[in-house]
């Protein structure tokens, strides 16, 4: 027996579907976990609503799923102890003359890749990698559109990691990154 609740659901929530998934599909790469995450977002506002039923549906399924997807997000960068456990297994040399000559060295080819970039790539690089600020930020601080600074954020890192990877700086990361997955982490 429906009530008040299931009504507005049905009534207003159910019909932003098609806002919510191009939203989801927007913001969230893995298509795998997109009916899931509407699902999740559904249950959220449906139980939020409980407590009271909000004067617009549409911008509180919308924060809803914003805010599902910021701590999806941050999930995803924890670190479980198991893998940082593991680290210390895998016997890392220690740091010699050798070693720290040869991150010097990495770090002024980086620095020299950083400054082979297009002008607005290096900028739009620096301030949201290295200074922190957030797409929308960075897109109000330089003026442009926030796909604009994705863009060429993307365009930036692949140009960085290229360059690098021809130097031999990223093998060892890759060599890491097979040993982890190797034990299953």
């Amino acid at each position: 027996m429906p009530n008040d609740l299931d009504d507005w659901f049905i009534t207003e929530v159910l019909p932003l579907e098609g806002t919510l998934m191009r939203y989801l599909r927007h913001n969230w790469r893995d298509s795998a976990e997109w009916a899931d995450l509407r699902q999740e977002v559904y249950a959220r506002v449906y139980e939020a609503a409980r407590a009271g039923l909000p004067e617009r549906a549409a911008p509180f399924v919308m924060t809803t799923a914003r805010n599902l997807l910021i701590d999806r997000a941050r999930r995803s960068q924890v670190v479980s102890i198991e893998a940082y456990a593991e680290l210390s297994d895998l016997a890392l040399d220690e740091l010699t003359p050798d070693r720290h000559a040869g991150g010097r060295a990495d770090l002024q080819r980086f620095v020299a890749a950083l400054d082979d970039l297009p002008p607005r790539c290096r900028e739009v690089v620096m301030l949201r990698k290295v200074d922190g600020l957030s797409q929308r930020e960075v897109a109000e601080k330089m003026g442009i559109a926030e796909d604009t600074v994705e863009k060429q954020i993307a365009k930036g890192m692949r140009a960085l990691a290229d360059a690098l990877f021809a130097h031999g700086i990223g093998a060892g990361i890759r060599k890491l990154e097979d040993r982890l997955r190797k034990r299953g982490t």
